[in-house]
């Protein structure tokens, strides 16, 4: 797949402990994403962060939580993002969901990488 220029960053903040029919949120969406046929999908792990329940979740030793702010990142073309946003309408019971617009400067599969 080739990716440059103009695009959306889709971002998605959700519970580490959040889950879709018994297994984590953030592994449905990756799911979901890849099966759309999107671009790529990162999940990363966040150590400390509060949403709209103003609690906040660490990872400080004395109070260690469970449930630990988690985002998936998806970078593809606005029109495949956008189609992609109903699904999450599915999923997204809590957390935030944000897009915005960036500039792809390079995008190379480890099977189009030049040898060297």
């Amino acid at each position: 797949m080739r990716l440059a220029g103009a695009a959306l960053r889709l971002t998605i903040f959700v519970g580490e402990g959040d889950q879709w029919h018994h297994k984590p949120l953030f592994t449905e969406i990756v799911h979901r994403a890849h099966q759309a046929g999107l671009a790529g999908a990162s999940v990363i792990r966040g150590i400390e962060g509060y949403g709209a329940s103003s609690r906040i979740h660490t990872t400080r030793l004395l109070s260690l939580s469970e449930d630990l702010p988690v985002a998936v990142i998806i970078v593809d073309a606005e029109d495949r993002i956008r189609t992609f946003l109903p699904q999450l309408d599915e999923l997204i019971t809590e957390g935030l969901v944000i897009i915005d617009p960036v500039e792809v400067i390079r995008y190379v599969g480890r099977d189009e990488a030049p040898r060297r």
